[in-house]
């Protein structure tokens, strides 16, 4: 997203009231979601299993999968039937992206979330404090891939910083051979999966572009997210002011001001602090936001919160016309009982490199780079057709590196009537989540 004023890039759950069915915490319709599952099996051909019911007491959550849309269909799917929901997804806008790879039943798949700084659809304040009369067209200032393990279980998201350099695939009379990644994104989105396929070897399943429109009319319509700002905070470019401390609730434009805050500051000890690392610290946030989007949508029931959300997402928000009704419902069936708090967030390794031709941009970081690709994606990770110049110009090819893993034991000691026993559970983890900076908010229940 534009951080400036011109947009130009500078430098670098609750239960419902009345009578409950079913196990205490169960997930409303869960019944309807097990049907919907058990249909979809039957349409793919893959054998059916037993459903274990659900224990009295077991605290389930709801999972978001993607950044706003997703959260949309697997909510209406839970609260509101299949059909409403099948309504509900023929209204968003569909695209044709060119170089999607297909979907493999049961492999991992990845979904491509743009966020565009597109201002189409914004009026009155939010037009004028967002620039939306000086700066026109779209740009991918926000590039993040979620990859999406069905076998494991897992999500995880990727952010690629939009100062990133990589080769183009095209329009090099304009931008050269090698430019900013969010240079890609002015004719579309299939210019943009196209290359980073080609410059990372990531394929890409799925396209989902979200504009400021549709990312402030989702968090209007559930009301606002809920952060802890631990410092009052600001931000003159994007407009963010925060002039309390606390879990608060955040709405409509400060939302997305603490999604696009690139100049983030804060206050402590008497003084104005600023955060220094420009798109790396804005992802952060980015990340938290989403966090912050979940949790508030896993706590809505209420029929006519739930119309007032869907009827909101088509405003700024597109899918690839591959993206089909009963792919989200099945994810929706695998993945309604993970704890969101699971999902692991993770930022492409560069490097700072300073007055080029290009500006102040980033270079990838190898080896580290194509440790984290591996790590992440594994045997579905393709030899890049174009890779991205390094320092010198040049463009080689990833070097070559095995997956690793940093293995963790814990031992828990069992207070029985008889002789003290314990156990030991082997944790494998790649690449963990990035440690939160102490000034940045984070998502919190009122």
């Amino acid at each position: 997203m534009a951080d400036g004023r011109n947009g130009k890039p500078q430098g670098r759950s609750r239960i419902p009231p009345g009578p409950q069915i079913g196990p205490k915490n169960a997930i409303a319709n869960e019944h309807r979601l097990v049907a919907l599952g058990d249909a979809v099996d039957r349409q793919s051909g893959v054998q059916q299993r037993r459903h274990r019911p659900v224990r009295p007491g077991r605290r389930r959550r709801r999972v978001i999968i993607s950044l706003v849309t997703v959260v949309a269909v697997i909510v209406a799917v839970l609260g509101g039937g299949y059909l409403y929901a099948n309504y509900r997804f023929g209204q968003i806008p569909k695209i044709h992206v060119a170089g999607e790879l297909p979907q493999l039943t049961g492999k991992p798949f990845n979904i491509l979330e743009i966020g565009s700084d597109s201002r189409a659809g914004l009026t009155g304040k939010v037009a004028v404090a967002t620039g939306a009369t000086t700066t026109p067209g779209q740009r991918s200032d926000v590039v993040k891939i979620m990859h999406i393990d069905p076998q494991a279980g897992t999500i995880s998201v990727l952010s690629i910083p939009r100062d990133t350099v990589v080769t183009l695939l095209a329009n090099q009379s304009l931008y050269g051979n090698a430019n900013r990644i969010n240079v890609n994104f002015s004719n579309g989105p299939s210019l943009l999966a196209q290359t980073i396929t080609a410059n990372f070897g990531i394929p890409i399943q799925h396209v989902i572009v979200v504009s400021f429109a549709g990312l402030i009319n989702s968090i209007d319509a559930i009301g606002g997210i809920y952060l802890d700002f631990r410092f009052p905070a600001k931000d003159e470019f994007s407009g963010l002011n925060i002039k309390t401390t606390g879990c608060q609730l955040v709405t409509r434009f400060q939302a997305l001001a603490v999604a696009r805050s690139r100049h983030y500051e804060w206050y402590q000890n008497g003084v104005w602090n600023f955060d220094g690392t420009s798109d790396f610290g804005r992802i952060n946030r980015q990340d938290a936001f989403m966090r912050a989007m979940i949790n508030r949508v896993r706590g809505l029931y209420n029929p006519l919160s739930i119309n007032s959300f869907l009827s909101k997402i088509p405003q700024g928000i597109t899918l690839d016309d591959k993206f089909t009704l009963t792919e989200l419902i099945a994810m929706a069936v695998k993945f309604h009982g993970m704890n969101p708090s699971s999902m692991l967030t993770y930022t492409l390794p560069t490097n700072a490199v300073n007055g080029t031709s290009l500006g102040d941009v980033l270079d990838v970081a190898e080896p580290a780079a194509q440790q984290m690709l591996v790590n992440l994606y594994g045997s579905s990770l393709l030899t890049p057709t174009n890779p991205p110049p390094n320092a010198s110009g040049q463009t080689p090819l990833p070097p070559h590196v095995t997956p690793t893993t940093t293995t963790s034991t814990t031992t828990t000691v069992k207070k029985a009537t008889g002789p003290t026993s314990s156990t030991s559970t082997t944790t494998t983890t790649i690449n963990p989540s990035q440690a939160i900076p102490s000034f940045d908010p984070v998502p919190c229940s009122p």
